[in-house]
């Protein structure tokens, strides 16, 4: 029943988005704010329940299935060095900087800060993969961007791993086996998403092999849920492999396969609609599920700390991993642009559920600053992409 309500009410949302002319992104959110068991009590779906675990988990993938697809070789070979950089070292320095202001602000002990900072560090690809799909930005930024945020939730949930080791009493921080962990993470992520990917992209797309060519739509769809499960069992970032997937099937032309156009517009019309439900269904359950009265203990504090998360941390960041990188040569305008795109959405919400369901130091107040970022970000955010991408020339031509 629920599920048929956020669906039917989620497909009206995104009509009137598209109508309106903005991602649907911030209204699907302020829609499962409004249905939610806080407000009009629709819909009540527990986060810690199968279905919603399910629709985050297919749901994510995909959309980070759809993002990597987009992608090509030729501009990530432009900007790999920034993509690296800002996805680690990056992810880092908004940490210490978020849980500076954590600690200043809120006035709580300065592990607890730092788990926050940890926590907030990463962006979001199930945010920024959709807003980008909708608003055309100049390429080598919006892959950029969608390639930062699939990587660096590895970074970012490591380095919440690690500072919350120190925050419970059961370890000591170690940089060397932090950064181990994160190559080896990173290495497995790759490698099976790039091995499953150049699998189905044989099967689909391979001038004799491809016998399941008419069948591309399910073979992506199983494979894309596969390379996940094969990473996250492996313990590495499931995400990360997925979105590897998504690049090797989007770039195929490039290892000789190529489909036919019919088989092709036939995929590209299922990944777009499954993508579409994935993140009204996402966004709409995380609307639902934002606890008022937990995020009302610390709203000011919270407010204060993510307005420099916004203003300082990531300007700071982007501009110190970028601005380096002469082989892509970004200009000022690029980097203010990338400045503005950090959004906070599931991964972020997801460690700080965690860190609820465990009882970890400052849990509570880390999930109510986590609220607050995830509502300020996507609700200030992700409407004003179209403007600022304009104001600043960075729009192509079908947004113009």
């Amino acid at each position: 029943m629920s599920g048929g309500i956020v669906l039917a009410i989620g497909i009206a949302t995104g009509l009137l988005a598209d109508k309106i002319k903005i991602p649907d992104v911030p209204v699907f959110l302020i829609v499962g704010m409004a249905i939610g068991p806080e407000a009009l009590g629709l819909i009540d779906i527990r986060a810690d329940s199968a279905f919603n675990q399910i629709i985050l988990l297919f749901g994510a993938s995909y959309i980070l299935f759809d993002g990597g697809a987009s992608l090509r070789f030729g501009v990530l070979k432009q900007v790999w060095i920034t993509i690296v950089v800002i996805s680690t070292v990056g992810v880092l320095i908004t940490a210490a900087i978020t849980g500076i202001a954590a600690f200043y602000v809120l006035g709580v002990p300065a592990v607890v800060a730092l788990l926050l900072g940890a926590t907030l560090a990463s962006t979001d690809p199930a945010t920024l993969v959709p807003i980008f799909r909708q608003v055309h930005i100049r390429a080598r930024v919006a892959q950029t961007v969608m390639s930062e945020s699939a990587f660096n939730d590895a970074t970012g949930a490591i380095a919440m791993f690690a500072v919350l080791g120190v925050a419970m009493g059961t370890g000591e921080f170690s940089l060397t086996s932090s950064i181990l962990e994160l190559f080896k993470q990173s290495i497995i992520g790759i490698v099976a998403g790039a091995a499953l990917g150049y699998l189905a992209a044989l099967l689909v797309a391979h001038e004799r092999l491809a016998f399941l060519a008419e069948y591309a739509p399910v073979v992506t769809s199983v494979a894309a849920i596969g390379a996940y499960f094969a990473a996250d069992g492996l313990q590495s970032s499931g995400f990360m492999a997925v979105f590897v997937f998504g690049i090797v099937i989007g770039n195929k032309d490039s290892f000789g396969f190529k489909m036919g156009a019919d088989e092709q517009r036939k995929l590209e019309e299922y990944v777009s609609t499954t993508a579409f439900i994935s993140r009204l269904f996402i966004f709409i359950l995380v609307g639902a599920q934002v606890d008022f009265g937990l995020m009302g203990q610390y709203l000011v504090g919270g407010v204060i700390v993510v307005t420099i998360l916004m203003l300082v941390a990531r300007p700071i960041t982007v501009f110190l991993c970028a601005l380096p990188d002469r082989h892509a040569r970004w200009s000022f305008n690029e980097m203010l642009f990338m400045c503005w795109t950090r959004e906070t959405g599931v991964i972020p919400g997801a460690l700080a559920g965690l860190l609820l369901g465990i009882k970890a130091p400052g849990a509570k107040m880390i999930a109510s600053v986590t609220f607050v970022a995830i509502l300020m970000t996507i609700l200030i955010q992700a409407p004003t992409t179209k403007w600022l991408g304009g104001r600043l020339g960075l729009l192509d031509g079908a947004n113009r």
